[in-house]
């Protein structure tokens, strides 16, 4: 990817809008929409991508087909400050947490938690909390998405086996 900003034009927005809405979109449907050919589309998101521009194609899914039935936003607080480089190795070790990043304010970093139920979720931040960095942790749980149709309110990866129960 380039370190420098690459131009883009009006077409290439119209182009990113359409694919970002459904990316199965093919280039001769975007091309019709906005006045261009199919290989004149196809030329512009190859270069939108060699760019770093458009960095990926996916599939947004329903998290409840997945097994994600809780969702909960997880404000960390540190002891000291902890680099964000370890809070990124430490956040990739849970495939519940589906997203992450450090943010301003009180909260060192905030934290993005999909669970099976409440207690899978209770499970995951007991397990976030014994890092040793982790001071406090505040946990909101969503009820509901007002905008439904947000990357956030969709999933990217399924949920983890469930672990067998050992008490």
């Amino acid at each position: 990817m380039n370190s420098r900003p690459t131009p883009f034009d009006e077409l290439d927005r119209k182009i990113i809008t359409a694919l970002m809405a459904n990316s199965r979109t093919s280039f001769a449907e975007i091309g019709a929409a906005i006045g261009l050919s199919a290989t004149a589309v196809k030329r512009r998101v190859d270069r939108l991508r060699e760019t770093g521009v458009i960095t990926g194609f996916t599939a947004t899914v329903e998290p409840s087909a997945l097994g994600w039935r809780t969702e909960a936003y997880v404000e960390v607080y540190c002891e000291g400050a902890a680099p964000p480089r370890r809070l990124a190795e430490v956040v990739r070790g849970y495939p519940e947490i589906a997203a992450a990043m450090t943010v301003t304010g009180g909260a060192d970093a905030l934290l993005h938690v999909r669970a099976r139920d409440v207690e899978h979720f209770e499970e995951v931040l007991e397990r976030i909390r014994t890092e040793p960095f982790i001071r406090k942790t505040i946990s909101v749980m969503v009820l509901s998405h007002l905008i439904p149709e947000s990357p956030e309110a969709g999933a990217s990866q399924p949920a983890p086996p469930r672990a067998p129960d050992v008490r």
